[in-house]
C-alpha cells in the first residue's frame, strides 16, 4: 500500500478533485468530511502527510496544525485561497511544512507533496539507529550486534560494513561497493583489509549464535 494522505478541505468539489488526483498518483487517500475535533480524527487515521485547508468551518487550519504538533510531527501542507504572505509565514510558524495557494496546478502540487515526503523519509532514516534482519539486531549508535540475548561489540569499520549490508537485506553487495562506501566515509580500506574485517565480523556473529548470517557468493559479494 502506498503512503497515506489525509485531505482536510471543506469545499466538496476541490476535495473530490484532490482525492482522484492523489489516488491516480498511487497514494492511499483518506478524506475528512466533518471538522469537529479534526486534529484527533487526523491522528486516528495515521497519515504520512496532511493536506490542510486554512479556512475550515468553525476552525482555522492553523489551529488544527497547532493541535497536531502537540502529538505528531507528520508533515502538513497548507492549502488556501488566500495569498497574504503573512498567512504563509503564520503557516510555517504553526508547524506547516509547505504552503500552496489555490487554484493549484496538479503537477506542482504532486511535486511539492513528493518533496515533503522525501524530506521526511530522509529525516526518519537518519533518526533510525537500530535495524533487525533475521533476528540479528544492529545498533549503530552503540556499535553492537545482538542475537538471542547475546551482544558483540563492533569496531567502527565493522559497523559501517554491516550497516551497508543491512540497508539491502537479501541482495548481494559487491566487495568494491563496500570498499567505496567505506572510502566515502574517509576510512581507507583495501580488498585484503575488507576480507579481514568480514572474517572478524563472522567470528563475532558465531559467538552470538548467528554463524551463517553473512552469505558469500564468489565473484559477486556478500548478503545477509
Amino acid at each position: 500500500m502506498g503512503q497515506r494522505i489525509v485531505i482536510v478541505e471543506d469545499e466538496t468539489i476541490i476535495r473530490r478533485e484532490l482525492k482522484v488526483l492523489l489516488e491516480n498518483a498511487m497514494y492511499e487517500v483518506e478524506v475528512l468530511e466533518s471538522f469537529e475535533d479534526a486534529a484527533q480524527k487526523i491522528i486516528t487515521l495515521s497519515p504520512d502527510l496532511i493536506l490542510l485547508d486554512v479556512n475550515l468551518p468553525g476552525c482555522s487550519g492553523f489551529d488544527v496544525c497547532t493541535l497536531l504538533r502537540q502529538e505528531t510531527d507528520v508533515p502538513v501542507i497548507f492549502l488556501t485561497s488566500r495569498t497574504d504572505s503573512m498567512d504563509e509565514l503564520n503557516g510555517i510558524l504553526k508547524g506547516g511544512d509547505d504552503y500552496i495557494t489555490k487554484p493549484y496546478q496538479a503537477p506542482i502540487l504532486l511535486a511539492r507533496i513528493s518533496a515533503v515526503l522525501k524530506r521526511t523519509n530522509r529525516a526518519l532514516a537518519k533518526e533510525t539507529t537500530r535495524f533487525t534482519v533475521q533476528g540479528v539486531q544492529l545498533d549503530i549508535s552503540r556499535c553492537t550486534l545482538t542475537h538471542q540475548g547475546h551482544t558483540a561489540d563492533l569496531t567502527k569499520n565493522e559497523m559501517k560494513i554491516l550497516s551497508r549490508l543491512y540497508t539491502c537485506p537479501g541482495e548481494y553487495v559487491a566487495r568494491m561497493d563496500l570498499i567505496e562506501y567505506l572510502w566515502e566515509n574517509q576510512i581507507f580500506i583495501d580488498d585484503n583489509t575488507l576480507s579481514v574485517h568480514i572474517t572478524r565480523i563472522r567470528e563475532k556473529l558465531r559467538l552470538i549464535g548467528a554463524a551463517d548470517f553473512i552469505e558469500t557468493k564468489r565473484g559477486i559479494g556478500y548478503r545477509i
